[in-house]
């Protein structure tokens, strides 16, 4: 049986060196659909990785508690698509940071719940100005001090926020370069909402716009969320960050949380308390959505390929009728004819899918040159690349082949 496929392998591979030209132009329509495909995946896988790296970075003792509408589902994240209100119905407001805070009050290391910080973060775009720049859609995350700690926020220069220093601000860099057209803003002041804030410190470039935060930190100016407060007359919570002592109270401090905020309203639980891998969820979800409806689209061109594949397997059948009737006539069986075939067909995909797999991720260490997502090598990519061609390979080659295999020889004898 060995022998038998490997004179068919061999077989095909000579019938197509013969047809150079027509093979390596087969092969390109399925090396497209495959490198879309790779590419997408890879991009896509990048991105979570970089979340779940940033949630191994922070350790397993964060919590998060973000508004819920059953985010799990992708029903729910399609919805949170549609909604272009989400941020602005949010269930999270300050009395709910304090009631996390008031869990354990002196930030004890031994106690049941052992909270050490609680940072909230508000969300909003506003009009920034500063002097005679203008940037009209400016992030400005409201928290507290201890967000720097916290998530391990870098300062460049300056400090962070502190309690007590008034209408005090904090700045990525990219957004202080288009605010003052510097990078080293420290004394300056920004105006929002017509209240001036003085500029102590620039956060180191972080050029992470991904993260389980939902904030990017190099076009963002951070301020006190009491200070923000005072700005925002319906402030809104979209997160709580929560830090633990340890990784074993983790789940107890989680339902803690879940139990007093149910309570304090009213038994509504829209709202979602997470940690470890669950913290980037919805990311994970949303970007699942995405890449899936993307693999579709890319997953079209790869079957217009197979279209592609069995048109040149049926001209092939035409040109070789004569082939055909010769080696019926010295004893080839249907079987062997059709496995000749078959085998033609399941090379042009396979190399293919080869060069596709190649040319995908070679785009994607190109992309990763001028973005922060490095292309993300996985075995089931890999292997997906490969078996996806054969698939095609069998399910496109399977006419022609049974075309060709019952040909009669004494007609394919006749025409030449």
């Amino acid at each position: 049986m060995g022998a038998l496929i490997r004179t068919h392998f061999n077989l095909a591979r000579t019938s197509l060196k013969e047809r150079r030209g027509r093979t390596i132009l087969t092969c390109v329509g399925i090396a497209v659909g495959i490198a879309s495909i790779v590419l997408i995946l890879s991009l896509m896988g990048s991105i979570k990785r970089i979340i779940k790296d940033q949630i191994n970075t922070a350790g397993g003792n964060l919590i998060v508690v973000r508004p819920s509408d059953d985010k799990d589902r992708f029903d729910g994240i399609i919805g949170e698509l549609a909604n272009v209100n989400h941020y602005h119905n949010s269930s999270l407001n300050l009395s709910d940071v304090e009631k996390i805070s008031a869990i354990n009050p002196k930030n004890a290391t031994d106690s049941e719940f052992p909270i050490t910080a609680v940072a909230p973060l508000s969300i909003n775009t506003y009009t920034l100005t500063a002097g005679e720049r203008v940037v009209k859609s400016g992030s400005v995350l409201g928290t507290s001090e201890s967000f720097k700690d916290l998530v391990g926020l870098n300062i460049k220069t300056g400090t962070f926020l502190r309690e007590g220093v008034v209408k005090s601000a904090v700045i990525g860099k990219t957004l202080s370069l288009h605010l003052f057209g510097t990078t080293e803003p420290v004394g300056k002041t920004l105006t929002i909402l017509g209240e001036k804030f003085i500029v102590v410190g620039i956060l180191a470039e972080a050029n992470l716009p991904i993260n389980y935060n939902n904030v990017d930190f190099d076009n963002t100016v951070i301020i006190n969320i009491n200070h923000l407060k005072n700005l925002e007359s319906n402030l809104q919570i979209q997160q709580i960050d929560v830090r633990l002592a340890n990784e074993e109270s983790v789940e107890r401090t989680a339902n803690k949380i879940g139990e007093i905020l149910t309570e304090a309203k009213n038994g509504d639980t829209n709202f979602s308390v997470t940690y470890g891998d669950y913290i980037t969820h919805p990311s994970s979800a949303l970007f699942d959505v995405i890449s899936g409806m993307m693999t579709i689209v890319a997953g079209i061109s790869l079957i217009v390929g197979g279209i592609g594949v069995m048109n040149i397997m049926l001209v092939a059948v035409a040109e070789r009728t004569h082939e055909i009737g010769i080696r019926k006539a010295v004893g080839a069986s249907n079987l062997n004819i059709f496995l000749q075939f078959l085998f033609e067909s399941l090379i042009l995909c396979g190399l293919g899918g080869i060069i596709g797999l190649a040319f995908g991720y070679i785009l994607a260490f190109l992309l990763s040159t001028v973005t922060p997502f490095g292309p993300y090598i996985d075995l089931v990519i890999i292997g997906a690349s490969i078996l996806v061609p054969i698939i095609v390979g069998t399910i496109f080659g399977m006419y022609p082949a049974i075309k060709a295999s019952l040909r009669n020889p004494i007609d394919s004898l006749k025409s030449n």
